[in-house]
């Protein structure tokens, strides 16, 4: 039956799923510096060092198959473009009959407006996303993503504005917006720039794991003490203010800026008269306050500074790159190579330690260039990797049996990476896929080939509401309830996504004569494959049970491709 393949290698890997509720399927039961991205023959060579790490780990007969090529290019442009891709691209690649097909197509992707949208939201959804939505700092991340502004850069800019940018408000956001709560911004800081969870180590050493102590997380709070705000939404440092912390012993401690390394930063002495600073205080207290104080003094002594040098100096853990590597591998497999991604320490080892070394190295090598790491990963084999199947097929029709002997060896070859597992689509993947899908295939095409850069933008407006009340999917994620009754009750899906008229999906499949073409041409734009015998005949008999509405019967149809699970996961 419908989506057999990919429930049941979900039900296989005890992961996910499906619809809570959804009875509903009864139906058919700005940075100015640019990085420059690798050269073809580095991304290649990269991408077969990736694999050979990966097939040396896995043993032969549990590796995943690749990917047939209209899976292949449905994986990747939702991972580069950040949306399923038109028929009429489905088509071209199948067309092309070079050695270098996946080069030329993932490249095309990285440097199409799409990809900078894409890694705009990725990139809002680890800072900030999960706090509010700001469109001044997604302008922002936009600029950056558009420029290929370097990693390292962004985090200069993110951790301290008022030196890198000292004339823009919109970096401001990721401190800003956390710091009412000075153990929020300094155990997130630690989460999304480093990788290491330290919330656990404030009232006492770590009690699992032996690298973090108090000193660890409140050396890191403390480069963020003195940071304060002013009116007009600009970031400063004060010139003086420590923290201090009761030890388990009882022993009461000031703490030093001091790195996850354990490397400590000496504060230099204040010389300042006492008045001065009086002077300088008052300022600074005027500046939170009125908007049309002056900009207050900035001491030479910035703690968030000192810890960008030293997150960045760090040639030993390598944290900062590391972090966002794995990241960045999660964001593309479902899982890291250290797992849980907050948990970088010795107690819990990468599955791949080598692979993660080679590619934090010549991540650091490439100028923290985002795109070329992204775009070497996607060039891989080991990413090309279907869902587990029993048969060897290369369009993966025929499930993992759910035998509990073979159990742990699959969940083995899941962690090390030898079959893609179900990964949920984000909040705009969903809502630009819901676009796309249901949009006229033939003017999409259009609206592709002469302005898409214009489209791509009107789009991503377009996407924003449905984006912004979608769930931001976690590990073992459900559809929540209320997605489940949007997609069966509200007006939006039966007026907007729908729709009848000219200029949709339903109304171009209406106009068909064929039962077969309408099921051929659904498929192809809401699943991006052709359907197999049995979904076919099911179709056919379900259109020829209901001829007297025609229209309505292609509108169900076109709904529960939508509502399934292989649309709702990238797979």
């Amino acid at each position: 039956m419908l989506f057999h393949r990919i429930a049941d290698s979900a039900r296989y890997a005890s992961k996910l799923f499906f619809m809570n509720g959804m009875a509903l399927l009864s139906i058919l039961t700005q940075g100015e510096i640019r990085a420059e991205s690798a050269s073809r023959d580095d991304l290649i060579r990269l991408a077969e060092q990736i694999d050979r790490e990966i097939e040396a780990s896995v043993e032969h007969h549990l590796m995943a198959p690749v990917l047939s090529d209209a899976a292949y290019l449905r994986r990747v442009t939702l991972d580069l473009a950040g949306r399923i891709p038109s028929v009429s691209e489905l088509k071209r690649y199948e067309a092309l009959d070079t050695q270098d097909k996946k080069y030329e197509t993932t490249k095309q992707l990285i440097e199409s407006p799409d990809f900078a949208y894409h890694q705009r939201n990725e990139l809002d959804t680890l800072l900030l996303r999960a706090l509010t939505n700001d469109r001044n700092w997604r302008e922002y991340l936009l600029e950056t993503t558009r420029n290929n502004t370097p990693w390292d850069v962004m985090f200069r800019q993110i951790m301290t504005p008022e030196i890198s940018l000292p004339e823009d408000t919109r970096p401001t956001a990721f401190l800003k917006h956390r710091l009412r709560d000075l153990d929020k911004l300094a155990n997130d800081s630690s989460v999304i720039w480093f990788g290491v969870n330290i919330g656990c180590a404030k009232c006492h050493d770590h009690p699992l794991v032996d690298d973090w102590r108090q000193e660890h997380y409140y050396g890191i709070a403390s480069f963020f003490k003195r940071t304060y705000q002013t009116k007009k939404g600009m970031i400063g440092e004060r010139f003086d203010g420590h923290l201090r912390f009761d030890t388990t012993e009882g022993e009461t401690k000031d703490a030093a800026f001091m790195y996850l390394t354990g490397l400590s930063i000496p504060e230099p002495q204040l010389d300042l008269e006492e008045a001065t600073l009086k002077e300088y205080q008052e300022k600074i207290k005027k500046a939170e306050q009125e908007d049309s104080a002056d900009t207050p003094p900035q001491p030479s002594f910035q703690p968030r500074s000192e810890l960008v040098k030293l997150a960045l100096g760090d040639e030993t853990q390598n944290f900062f790159a590391k972090n966002i590597v794995n990241r960045i591998w999660a964001r593309l497999f479902g899982r890291g190579i250290v797992h849980p991604l907050d948990q970088i320490h010795s107690g819990n080892p990468a599955s791949h330690p080598e692979l993660l070394n080679l590619l934090t190295a010549e991540f650091i090598k490439k100028q923290y260039d985002l795109r070329s790491l992204i775009h070497a990963i996607t060039l891989s084999n080991t990413y090309a990797r279907s869902l587990p199947t029993n048969d060897g097929s290369k369009d993966n029709q025929t499930p993992v049996e759910s035998d509990p002997q073979d159990h742990e060896e699959f969940e083995e070859a899941e962690s090390k990476f030898g079959h893609a597992v179900p990964r949920p689509l984000s909040p705009h993947q969903l809502s630009l896929s819901l676009l796309i899908a249901t949009d006229h295939p033939e003017k999409l095409k259009e609206k592709i080939e002469t302005n898409w850069e214009q489209s791509r933008g009107q789009l991503e407006e377009r996407s924003e509401h449905l984006a912004q009340k979608t769930e931001i999917p976690g590990e073992n994620f459900q559809t929540p309830v209320s997605e489940a009754l949007w997609f069966s009750n509200s007006g939006e899906m039966q007026n907007q996504y729908l729709s009848t008229d000219s200029n949709h999906l339903v109304g171009y499949l209406k106009e068909i004569e064929s039962d077969s073409e309408v099921i051929s041409n659904a498929f192809a734009a809401i699943l991006g494959r052709p359907p197999i015998q049995e979904e076919r005949d099911t179709l056919s008999q379900y259109l020829s049970s209901r001829s007297g509405d025609r229209t309505e019967t292609i509108q169900q149809i076109a709904w529960v491709l939508l509502c399934s699970p292989e649309f709702r996961f990238n797979h």
